[in-house]
Order: C-alpha cells, then structure tokens, then sequence
C-alpha cells in the first residue's frame, strides 16, 4: 500500500514524501518529536481555546518550519514519518496555506 506524505507551501508545488521503503516511526515517538519540535519553534495554538488536536500540531510545525527547512532531506523525511504515524495515517496532505490536512 501506498505510504506518502505531502506538504504545500503557498505559491508552490506540493512535496511529496515517499514513505513506502522506509521504517515508520513509533506512535510515541512520533508525538514526542513533533511536540519537542512545536515547543523548539515557539508555536501556538491554532484555536483561541488553547486546545492542540495532534492535527494542528502538524500543521502548525510545518508552517514555523516552512519551505527552507523542508529542503533539507533528513528533516523532511523525519516530519512525514512522524506526521504519518502521530496521525495514524499512510497518507497525509498538508495544506499549510489553508492550515489543513487531507488524507
């Protein structure tokens, strides 16, 4: 089956991540990576309710990391297979323009 995950930028084409020869991530670990990632960053919550759905953390990384970052292969593989496995999903499109996910 199919494993990928998709980031798009404003003003550019998606980039895709393939996922299927490589080994994912451990739920816990994944949750841990993008949470230290989150608190690194200095990110905030997308709801005024101060909730974080695991979703809108995602989301939220992605855009303080933005394309730069993405250009960088190691980190851009470490963020779709921790994407993928926090959100229990073989794929995953992030829209950080629209701060959303497809999958």
């Amino acid at each position: 089956m199919r494993s990928e995950v998709s980031i798009t930028f404003k003003g550019a084409s998606p980039l895709r991540i393939d996922l299927n020869e490589v080994q994912s991530m451990p739920i816990d670990v994944a949750r841990w990576w993008l949470d230290d990632l989150f608190t690194q960053m200095g990110c905030e919550p997308l709801r005024p309710t101060g909730k974080l759905l695991t979703a809108d953390k995602v989301v939220v990384v992605a855009q303080a990391a933005g394309p730069a970052r993405f250009a960088e292969p190691k980190f851009a593989l470490e963020f779709a297979r921790a994407a993928s496995a926090a959100l229990g999903k073989l794929v995953v499109h992030v829209d950080v323009a629209a701060l959303s996910i497809s999958y």
